[in-house]
């Protein structure tokens, strides 16, 4: 059998994305995505892309999944904070609307080259505003990209979506919207809502009666380091995309969880982050057809933002980027703030140098790892760990 050639990925971006901001002050500020694809053309990792200029906005996306009061709202320009709008996190910018759509067109542009079969992979860092729900802004998102993308996904015949977050925070927008959804499988890998906003994403959270199972969430405590996370992630995505057999794959990449993030207590290193979305890659490949959009998210740091989304593009275009390889000699200048000398974490790499992903079960399982197993594996006939 011949084998089949790999297509170029495709990356949706375009200056307007890079505005997508609450103020040079807020932690949504800009330049958070002109940094990573200035860093990732740097080190020539968008060589190896085919850029797409993001389709302009356009309204009937948006009411794939948000309300017209809420629309309405918006186009108002007025203080609305019983809706999110204009309270303490989220200040009204008058032209934010204009540029949260853009956003979303942009995700749904890089899902549908994926699902139309352009393209096998697909981009949009910009993307990822996962806190957004139907009717209200949440967490700094003011419209749900993945959301919309997924249900432009089931509107053109899609059975089964897998939505795979990895940020420090719950993918509460996005689980919520199809919480009795059997078509979609949303997992979520965060920090436990019992330190860190949205406070939600428990184990026990499986989903509605329609959907049981469907719902996925592994709640880490505070100060999760790499093995944990890494033996987390490894040990409960792969087992249910295998019994689930996603026809596509949209993982959010948001940046947080890195240890040194402002706004979450997660202490991964980035080469942690890395090998998870390499990971993300080989499930794709795997579970998936070859199928997978991945979007950007939180990340409140510049340097850390960037280095991890330059990672998630390497490993979307099968390019090796090492730990240990430097950042550009301007790095500092660039992003006006601290930088770290190489894309990986001094001390990670040794530390992480045994670990296999493929021995996770040998490993003895955590209580975050061991409460989502036994929530949710036997809906889908997989047996939970247990503790030693």
């Amino acid at each position: 059998m011949m084998r089949r050639e790999k297509k170029r990925p495709l990356l949706v971006y375009g200056e307007a994305l890079d505005h997508y901001s609450f103020g040079p002050f807020h932690p949504m500020g800009p330049r958070r995505v002109r940094l990573a694809m200035h860093l990732a053309e740097a080190l020539g990792v968008l060589d190896h892309f085919d850029i797409m200029e993001p389709p302009p906005a356009r309204d009937r996306l948006l009411r794939l999944v948000h309300s017209d009061d809420y629309l309405q709202a918006l186009a108002s320009g007025e203080p609305k904070p019983e809706l999110g709008i204009g309270d303490a996190d989220h200040p009204v910018v008058p032209e934010l609307p204009r540029v949260a759509a853009r956003v979303v067109s942009a995700t749904v542009a890089a899902v549908e080259e994926v699902w139309e079969g352009r393209y096998d992979r697909a981009a949009n860092m910009a993307g990822g505003l996962h806190h957004a729900h139907e009717g209200s802004m949440s967490g700094f998102c003011m419209f749900n990209d993945a959301a919309v993308a997924i249900k432009w996904l089931l509107d053109r015949g899609a059975s089964r979506v897998a939505y795979l977050d990895l940020d420090a925070h719950h993918g509460d927008g996005v689980e919520k919207i199809f919480w009795d959804d059997p078509r979609v499988l949303t997992i979520s890998v965060h920090e436990s809502g019992l330190h860190l906003f949205p406070g939600t994403g428990f184990a026990n959270d499986i989903g509605g009666q329609r959907a049981l199972g469907t719902a996925v969430n592994v709640a880490l405590e505070r100060h999760t380091a790499d093995l944990d996370w890494l033996r987390a992630v490894h040990g409960i995505i792969p087992p249910l995309l295998q019994v689930f057999k996603p026809e596509i794959i949209v993982s959010q990449h948001g940046a947080d969880a890195h240890r040194a993030d402002p706004l979450a207590d997660l202490d991964l290193s980035m080469d942690a982050m890395a090998r998870a979305y390499r990971s993300v890659a080989s499930w794709a490949d795997r579970f998936a057809g070859g199928k997978w959009v991945a979007i950007g998210g939180g990340g409140y740091l510049r340097d850390s933002a960037a280095r991890a989304w330059t990672h998630t593009l390497a490993a979307m275009a099968d390019m090796p980027l090492e730990a240990a390889h430097p950042t550009p000699k301007d790095w500092a200048q660039v992003v006006q703030g601290p930088v770290a000398a190489t894309m990986g974490d001094p001390g990670a790499e040794g530390l992480l140098a045994h670990y296999r992903p493929e021995r996770v079960l040998t490993d003895a399982p955590g209580a975050p790892m061991v409460a989502t197993s036994r929530a949710v594996f036997p809906y889908w006939g997989l047996r939970p760990y247990h503790q030693s």
